[in-house]
């Protein structure tokens, strides 16, 4: 059984308020598409940025304002990283467990 799909996935990217967006649907439309895309965009420039961050922490002539620069990209990164997390963690399906094979007390 999957999670119902009645609130919607929360997109990318945020509106003009700064508040989340949401998109209702089957999730093979454009729409979905296009967000689909910038996931895999916002996901690759974190990478990017890592190895940037495992450069510059190496260098030990970073200064002070690289490194906070290098921080505020980072938060802005993991912002996204996480909205696509909890994404595509509210879209998967919700495991149905009869119980067995379970650690004792869960």
């Amino acid at each position: 059984m999957g999670r119902s799909t009645d609130e919607g996935r929360l997109l990318p990217w945020v509106g003009s308020d700064g508040r989340p967006c949401y998109l209702i649907g089957d999730g093979v439309g454009y729409l979905s598409r296009v967000a689909d895309s910038i996931e895999a965009v916002q996901l690759g420039m974190a990478v990017e940025l890592l190895d940037h961050a495992d450069d510059m922490l190496a260098d030990c002539r970073a200064t002070s304002a690289q490194l906070h620069y290098l921080a505020a990209r980072m938060g802005e990164a993991l912002r996204d990283v996480h909205r696509i997390a909890r994404s595509r963690g509210a879209r998967l399906p919700v495991p149905v467990h009869d119980g067995e094979g379970l650690p004792p007390g869960w």
